[in-house]
């Protein structure tokens, strides 16, 4: 074969790989190689809900997962549990990649998490998802999402739904960028959330100290310091993720707040058992029953206390 028929050959190779790589991380998200199964015999359904927002002037989606019961037992109020996605996912994400519902089954059946109302919102700003970039979980030059999420979607889900109004019964968490956006928005809404969560997130952001929950959370009152209850982790292939989240641990322990950290094996990924969506999935279950303990405890102190 002549040199410049081998050149056209690699260059066209190159081209295919090119578009076929363009497809896989643009068009479909990069999904996983060996997602977690999702199991379909069980009565907690996903329903897809809309509002206009004034904070984000459109119209926005998000997600609900109501508790078994909720349609039945129409006198009861439940507690409420904020799942944030991270870069490039939407309001689906939590159910059609990490298998949120059959973690939400195991932990029912088990007793290890009160019925709750689940909610997962999108957290996109107005750039809309893309690989390129996580969503800006603040309120900024893209939108405010902080609002939105911290704010008015909380007022929406009180108005819609059955809930308990109390902070202590309102927890809030993500995953990567997610785990991020869940304690940006939560330490300035700690009215709304007392619970807050992070799964492999980071805890600076780039756009500097005022969307960056080390700074923030060195800034709040003792007795907001007192009413936190925290929930972290982080993979160990994730070192810079790992390294923000251990950091985030020793300030809290510093100031006194009340908080568990765990270092697991695994992180983000395409494939693997410890990996990405599987990892989701997996530690999913150690801080929604993390959630459920506090408020399991907060159930017993009132039967005390009666």
């Amino acid at each position: 074969m002549k040199p410049y028929k081998k050149l056209v050959g690699i260059l066209s190779l190159l081209a295919v790989l090119t578009g076929a790589g363009y497809w896989y991380v643009f068009v479909l998200g990069a999904p996983q190689f060996d997602p977690p199964k999702e199991i379909t015999d069980t009565e907690l359904k996903f329903k897809l809900e809309t509002f206009e927002s004034k904070a984000m002037q459109s119209t926005r989606k998000y997600g609900v997962i109501f508790p078994p019961g909720y349609d039945k037992n129409l006198k009861d109020r439940y507690p409420v549990i904020f799942l944030l996605h991270g870069g490039h996912d939407n309001e689906r994400a939590f159910v059609d990649k990490y298998a949120t519902i059959s973690t939400l089954a195991q932990l029912y059946k088990a007793k290890k998490l009160p019925y709750s109302i689940i909610i997962t919102p999108d957290g996109n700003d107005k750039r809309g998802s893309n690989p390129i970039y996580d969503p800006d979980y603040y309120d900024g030059p893209n939108g405010n999402v902080g609002t939105l999420i911290g704010s008015e979607l909380v007022q929406i889900v009180k108005q819609r739904y059955r809930v308990l109004d109390e902070p202590k019964y309102w927890a809030m968490g993500g995953v990567s960028s997610g785990g991020w956006g869940a304690f940006n928005i939560g330490l300035r809404h700690l009215d709304n959330f007392n619970i807050l969560f992070s799964h492999t997130g980071y805890f600076t952001d780039d756009s500097g100290a005022q969307n960056s929950p080390l700074s923030i959370v060195q800034q709040l009152s003792p007795q907001q310091l007192a009413n936190l209850r925290i929930y972290l982790d982080a993979g160990k292939n994730d070192t810079d993720l790992l390294a923000s989240t251990k950091t985030f641990h020793e300030t809290l322990n510093k100031l006194g707040v009340k908080n568990v950290y765990y270092a697991f094996p695994g992180g983000h990924g395409l494939s693997g058992p410890d990996i990405g969506w599987n990892y989701f999935h997996k530690h999913l279950k150690g801080s929604l029953s993390y959630v459920g303990n506090q408020w399991q405890n907060l159930i017993n102190k009132k039967k005390v206390n009666e």
